[in-house]
């Protein structure tokens, strides 16, 4: 008697030989059943350091070169981390650490230079807890850590440029060089013809020599606005020198740093230097 005689010929194969033994099931869902026990459950990864980042990735992000070929310049030993030569591949180091690459020092930021065109009612300053700053004004214009150069009072306005490319920011804050801010500066009173001349001369306070680049009247405006030059990367002279001669400055604003100008920047608004704008800058 065959099988399908022995089940009064209802339903179908159940898949079992004449041993009664399981076969394969074709049931949709059933997975094959692994054989050597039950897979062991991986070991939780290790949880990084948010503070930490790669030496390879953290040179590459500088701009110098490649991650290949930074890994290549560590091989050899010409990084050094905090002073001591670094060789191991994947190393990693923090933020604050001083990382050198042949001698010079790295910055792990893409370098970013913005202009701002500074509204008056805020402060100049990285410091929280001043009230409204200029931070704020450039809180998205870039991931990098830049900061102001120069400075501009809190009820000034106009041009204010923030970097995190310290080659760039020691050419404003150079002695002997320095970057030409122009000033557009209205005073309380006409500027008499003697005083504007003193300035252009230069004098002493208190035994300090001050001097400016230009000054002169404004076309077609009253003697009491005047545009005036300086390389000095902050307002102080301006205030010094107008307070000696008794004048009030009322509204002072930045029109130009160098070749930069307001141009196609509203009041309150940055923008990201051209790269033309850049390169004249790094010539000047």
């Amino acid at each position: 008697m065959n099988r399908h005689q022995g089940s009064k010929g209802k339903g179908k194969p159940s898949g079992r030989g004449s041993d009664n033994s399981k076969g394969k099931s074709y049931a949709r869902g059933n997975a094959p059943i692994k054989k050597g026990g039950v897979t062991p459950t991986p070991k939780p990864k290790k949880p990084s350091n948010p503070n930490e980042i790669r030496l390879n990735k953290y040179i590459a992000n500088s701009g110098m070169c490649s991650r290949r070929e930074v890994d290549e310049h560590i091989a050899i030993g010409l990084v050094t981390v905090n002073g001591k030569v670094i060789t191991e591949m994947g190393y990693k180091v923090k933020l604050e650490d001083e990382v050198r690459y042949d001698g010079a020092r790295i910055n792990p930021e893409q370098k970013a230079y913005v202009l701002l065109n500074k509204p008056k009612g805020f402060a100049t300053t990285t410091s929280e807890g001043k009230g409204r700053t200029v931070m704020d004004l450039v809180a998205n214009a870039t991931t990098s850590r830049i900061k102001p150069i120069g400075r501009l009072g809190r009820n000034s306005k106009g041009l204010l440029f923030f970097t995190n490319d310290d080659a760039i920011a020691d050419k404003f804050t150079n002695s002997k060089n320095g970057v030409s801010r122009l000033f557009h500066i209205e005073l309380n009173k006409n500027l008499r013809l003697e005083d504007l001349k003193k300035i252009q001369e230069g004098f002493k306070v208190e035994g300090k020599l001050i001097a400016v680049e230009e000054i002169s009247y404004i076309d077609g405006a009253s003697k009491k606005e005047i545009g005036l030059k300086v390389k000095n990367t902050g307002n102080t002279i301006i205030r010094t020198i107008f307070d000696y001669l008794r004048y009030e400055v009322v509204n002072l604003d930045c029109v130009a740093i160098g070749h930069l100008t307001k141009k196609d920047i509203p009041r309150g608004s940055w923008k990201h230097l051209t790269e033309q704008e850049l390169n004249t800058l790094k010539m000047l």
